[in-house]
């Protein structure tokens, strides 16, 4: 199976040698993951991984998105049911299942990034298949028993400078505590992620802003008590090493209403009467309200909009919320950032990073908005774009109007903890390819390419996220 080492480089032999010399000096810069979703526990009991398939598959919504859709239920992927219903617990029969149906990978981001981890992680250099499942099975739980592969070992190996949880308001930081008091220097922090706090559409929203209120000490009842909690809140996961919030709302609609419209919106929220409209324009005037905060407690904010979450009711009720029926949709940036724009997006000291899933909008709309505004920075491809077609239409589409330091460089978004090389190693050849195709055109200087190669890599990251 052996990884080509040409991979995602130029076909044109010029172009592909000038992409590989590039390369060769970001390859082994350290990884900053400033956005994820891995699990702190992990690094704060450092506990070996159970077997191989709680490791690649029962975890990672790419990959067992792409077997239901292939009609393989989700329980025999040992994926865990809301009601505590029966599902899969024989690793090896998960595998098994997994491994059979591996070519429906052909082709996809998450084959390579797989791939990559077979090869990089655990030194395996055949292809899996069905009949190669068992074997791939008693090596990768062989490496498993061993100290080596430990997730804060692993950490280590990986090269990661910083990696980023992410956590919602009233999670106690129970396991970014430990990893805190610890003696290992691996750095790991959290994010803020207010979005059950917020969203009044989000299930429970009464319960959990009083949670907020619980946890804060402040009295979540009133307008003014509310917006305490947030600011205590922030200043909490400050403690806890956070250098940002971040915020998954539909659209990217934002407000600043009158703070006593603002306060009505709130008490209907409470109450559960909102509207879808008044709903939606609650969130976007928190977005506002949060962009104000960070100018005071300097949080970077992501905005992750245009994602109908949960599509399939009936998935949602079975399994939860992240089970992979989360769909893009078309967004609006332009009129919907307005309003916060309006407000603070001429501020250097705000860094407000926003992703997309609509990829129309990068020329037309976000590029020409982060070319512009102090405050505003493109996110770099997100989710169903984390891919070699779609980073490379990232670069064509925002570089002339944005530059390239009007983005921030990479960031993983993962919850699969040994996808987080591979996926940072892809998006280092395709940005590499990109310069090089620009050097070899004519519109970019070699030296000049050697240098934005690195910034892309690495340099970006640190600085947006101000690691």
């Amino acid at each position: 199976m052996a990884l080509d080492p040409n991979r995602l480089f130029p076909l044109e032999a010029s172009a592909r040698q000038l992409a590989r010399e590039i390369y060769a000096t970001v390859a082994e810069l350290p990884i900053i993951s400033p956005h994820g979703h891995t699990d702190p526990r992990w690094f704060a009991e450092n506990e070996r991984f159970p077997d191989p398939a709680q490791l690649f598959v029962t975890p990672d919504h790419y990959v067992f998105r792409m077997l239901f859709s292939q009609g393989i239920p989700l329980e025999s992927l040992g994926v865990p049911r809301v009601d505590g219903g029966p599902t899969e617990t024989d690793g090896r029969e998960i595998w098994r299942l997994f491994s059979a149906n591996y070519h429906l990978f052909r082709a996809t981001p998450s084959k390579m990034w797989i791939d990559h981890s077979f090869e990089y992680v655990f030194g395996l250099d055949d292809e899996l298949s069905e009949s190669t499942a068992d074997a791939f099975y008693d090596h990768i739980a062989d490496c498993l028993t061993k100290d080596e592969f430990r997730p804060r070992q692993l950490f280590d190996r990986f090269g990661i400078e910083a990696l980023s949880t992410t956590e919602s308001a009233v999670d106690p930081l129970k396991w970014h505590k430990i990893i805190q008091g610890s003696d290992w220097q691996g750095r790991v922090i959290t994010a803020y992620r207010p979005d059950n706090v917020i969203d009044p559409e989000f299930e429970g929203f009464a319960e959990n802003v009083a949670k907020l209120g619980e946890l804060s000490k402040e009295d979540t009842t009133t307008w003014t008590g509310y917006l305490a909690a947030h600011r205590n809140r922030r200043a909490f996961f400050k403690a806890h090493g956070a250098t940002s919030s971040d915020h998954g709302h539909p659209t990217a609609r934002t407000e600043w209403l009158p703070q006593e419209d603002a306060a009505a919106l709130f008490a209907k929220a409470l109450a559960g009467t909102c509207t879808a409209d008044e709903a939606d324009a609650f969130r976007g005037h928190m977005l506002t309200e949060m962009a104000r905060m960070s100018l005071d407690d300097d949080l970077v904010l992501q905005i992750h909009p245009g994602s109908l979450r949960n599509h399939s009711s009936s998935m949602m009720a079975r399994f939860g919320r992240d089970k992979g029926f989360d769909i893009p949709t078309r967004t609006d940036f332009v009129r919907a950032l307005r309003p916060l724009l309006d407000e603070v997006g001429t501020d250097p000291r705000l860094t407000v990073i926003v992703f997309m899933l609509d990829e129309t909008t990068l020329s037309r709309e976000l590029a020409p908005l982060a070319g512009v505004y102090p405050a505003l920075k493109l996110g770099p491809p997100w989710w169903f774009f984390d891919s070699p077609e779609g980073m490379m239409r990232f670069r064509e589409l925002t570089t002339e109007t944005a530059g390239f330091y009007n983005t921030v460089g990479f960031n993983d978004d993962t919850r699969a903890f040994c996808s987080i090389p591979s996926r940072h190693d892809m998006a280092r050849r395709v940005d590499c390819a990109y310069l090089a195709k620009l050097v070899r055109s004519g519109r970019l200087n070699e030296r000049d390419a050697f240098e934005v190669a690195r910034d892309l890599a690495y340099g970006l990251a640190k600085k947006a996220y101000r690691l």
